[in-house]
Order: structure tokens, then C-alpha cells, then sequence
């Protein structure tokens, strides 16, 4: 199937999955083009995707600058990988989003980096709701502390939470994590109204994260097929 078949196709889950559980507000489609070619991409965008998620400093600038002397200035770049002190730079003056914070020094990085003629940059803290040690994420129990740093600083805009759940078909286990962030979502958006997005759900888990509140899933593989090189 095309590209365009492909998100037409995820649309449309992403639609019945809402009915099915009564979720009312939207739910994004964030199309994860990491590793993907530029052509790639801009088969997304000519099917409507505007919001793009990538994971590698390096080759995720070098699309984002290929699109914007291309003249194309309406899709919206989320960073959503492990992000090093060394790449936040690029990053911060580059993207419109970073979803992955999960240290302090990370923050206070891309605070000091974002341009000041740009708008304040959106950020997402990462949280670690599986419990698994090779997994990025701060611990659920770091998450305020970690979002009253980010809601001080002057260059960031403080808009939500992402968690990657467990690689597992038990339902149970998916549902447990998925609420536990939610119910620290809403915790944190009654002091922080800024906060408005809860990225969470990906193929797999899709169903269960729209289910418990997701109001953004990341898909990649479905939309753009294999990955050329293994995470």
C-alpha cells in the first residue's frame, strides 16, 4: 500500500477506536519518519500529515533544513528519542517539540539553546512507565519535580507527558501503565494549564493508550514500513 493508503488507514482506526471507547476529545497522529528519506516524508505530507516525529539529531536536521529550502514551513517536528546534553542544540533550534525530557540538565540545555527570536519550545517529559532499566524516562515519582523545573524556564512551554509501554499482548499490564500516566497527567495539568497533550500509544498498544486518555500516538512502521536500520 502507498503511504497515503497507510495513513488513511491508521485515521480511521484511530476514529473507530474513539468510538469504541467513548473518548471525546481528538487524538493525533504523530508519523514517525526516523530513518525514513526525505521522499518519504514528503509522501506524508502530500496525504495531509503535518506532524512528524524523529529520533536522530543528525539526519532529522538535515530533513527539516531540505524542507524548509524547499519552502515548505507548515509540518510541525517533534524530537521523541533518548536525547544527549552534547545534540540538544541542533535540536533546540531546529524543533518545534521535544517529547523526550527526562533529566533537569536537559532542560535547563534546551532552554538556554532555543533562539530567542523563536517561539518558546514545546516539551513533553518522558516517563518511564514499564519500569524497564534500558527504557528512557524519568520515574513516575520525579515527574513533578521535573515539570515545576521545565514550567520556570522563560524558553520552554511545558505542554504534556509521553510513555512507551511494555512490548506485551496482556492487556492488563498495558492498562495499569497507560492510567498511571494519565492519572499523573491530570494531576499536573490542574497546576500547569499549559499542559494539554498525553503521548502515549504506538501499532501495538494503540487501542488500549486511546482507551485511557492517549491524546497522541506515535506510528512509524504501519505508515512508512520496515525501518532501515534497527533503534
Amino acid at each position: 500500500m502507498a503511504i497515503a493508503d497507510n495513513i488513511s488507514s491508521v485515521l480511521e482506526d484511530i476514529r473507530e477506536c474513539r468510538i469504541r471507547h467513548g473518548v471525546e476529545h481528538p487524538v493525533d497522529l504523530l508519523a514517525v519518519s526516523k530513518t525514513k528519506p526525505y521522499e518519504d516524508v514528503m509522501a506524508a505530507y502530500e496525504a495531509g500529515q503535518r506532524l512528524f516525529g524523529e529520533s536522530y539529531a543528525q539526519e532529522a536536521c538535515a530533513k527539516i533544513d531540505t524542507c524548509r529550502r524547499d519552502g515548505i514551513r507548515d509540518i510541525t517536528w517533534f524530537f521523541i528519542g533518548p536525547l544527549q546534553s552534547n545534540k540538544t542544540r541542533p535540536v533546540a533550534e531546529r524543533f518545534d517539540w521535544v517529547m523526550s525530557c527526562d533529566r533537569e540538565k536537559i532542560l535547563r540545555r534546551l532552554n538556554e539553546q532555543r533562539p530567542a527570536m523563536m517561539r518558546p519550545l514545546n516539551v513533553c517529559l518522558q516517563v518511564n512507565i514499564s519500569g524497564e532499566e534500558q527504557k528512557s524516562g524519568a520515574a513516575l515519582s520525579e515527574a513533578a519535580d521535573l515539570a515545576a523545573v521545565a514550567a520556570g524556564l522563560p524558553h520552554l512551554c511545558l505542554r504534556g507527558l509521553m510513555g512507551i509501554a511494555l512490548d506485551t499482548r496482556d492487556q492488563e499490564i498495558l492498562q495499569n501503565e497507560f492510567s498511571a500516566l494519565a492519572d499523573l497527567f491530570r494531576q499536573l495539568r490542574q497546576r500547569y494549564p499549559s499542559m494539554d497533550t498525553l503521548s502515549m500509544g504506538m501499532t501495538a498498544d494503540m487501542e488500549a493508550a486511546i482507551a485511557a486518555g492517549s491524546t497522541q500516538v506515535r506510528i512509524g512502521t504501519r505508515i512508512f514500513g520496515a525501518r532501515s536500520r534497527p533503534d
